[in-house]
Parts: C-alpha cells; sequence; structure tokens
C-alpha cells in the first residue's frame, strides 16, 4: 500500500484544480472499480445524491483501496470518453464527482456538467 499522497491537502479548491491540471495533462483520471461496479458513496451535501470520488493519479486512488473498498482497484478513465461520455451520463443520473478527494475523503463535490465546462475552460486557456 503507498503511503499518504503528498499533493492532496485540506484546500479542497486546489486539489481540484490540480484534478483538472493532471488529467489533461496525463489524458487520464482514475475511479476505483471491482467486480460489483464503481465506488461511489453518499453526499455529504445532499441526502439523495450519491458520490463517484475520482483522482487525478493513480496513487491518490490507491490509497484508498482499503475497509470498505478493499476489494476495489484504481482504474483509468480516458479523460476524452469522461467528458463525452460519463459526465453527461453521471448529470442525468443525478451523480456527482468527487475530485481527488483527499486521505479523509473530504473534498468538493461537483456537478458533472460544471467539471466539463471547467476541464473546457481550462483546456482552452492553456491552448
Amino acid at each position: 500500500m503507498t503511503d499518504t499522497p503528498e499533493m492532496l491537502g485540506e484546500d479542497h479548491d486546489e486539489n481540484y484544480d490540480i484534478f483538472i491540471e493532471d488529467a489533461l495533462e496525463t489524458g487520464c483520471v482514475w475511479g476505483l472499480e471491482h467486480s460489483e461496479g464503481w465506488a461511489i458513496c453518499p453526499s455529504n451535501k445532499n441526502e439523495t445524491l450519491d458520490v463517484m470520488p475520482m483522482w487525478s493519479q493513480p496513487e491518490y486512488a490507491e490509497f484508498h483501496c482499503r475497509q470498505e473498498w478493499k476489494d476495489y482497484k484504481p482504474v483509468p478513465i480516458a479523460v476524452e470518453e469522461l467528458l463525452d461520455d460519463w459526465l453527461p451520463g453521471m448529470h442525468e443520473d443525478l451523480l456527482l464527482i468527487g475530485p481527488n478527494w483527499n486521505t479523509e475523503l473530504e473534498g468538493l463535490e461537483v456537478e458533472p456538467l460544471d467539471l466539463l465546462e471547467d476541464v473546457d475552460r481550462s483546456a482552452a486557456d492553456s491552448a
């Protein structure tokens, strides 16, 4: 098991920015999956919604493969697939994104279409 990821701290906005920067740089993000499906958890902000945590580096995701997620493995999701398929589908399913949650599973809960806009804006800014 890897040590605590160094870069993900208490500043959730900074972790979100790192998520977008890394995703654009590497071309993928990471979720946790096992035979029953993807790791999701209840939202802290809206009791009727669930959140799917995703990370921008495999070691951030790997850190959470313990306790209730011990049978999960980090699985890459191509950014193009995330933007074209996953985020619109998650919006329709009323599922939020948890980008780069820290080791305490704390972080932002983002509407999928907001993430889509933020990634598009960041990609345009860096072009």
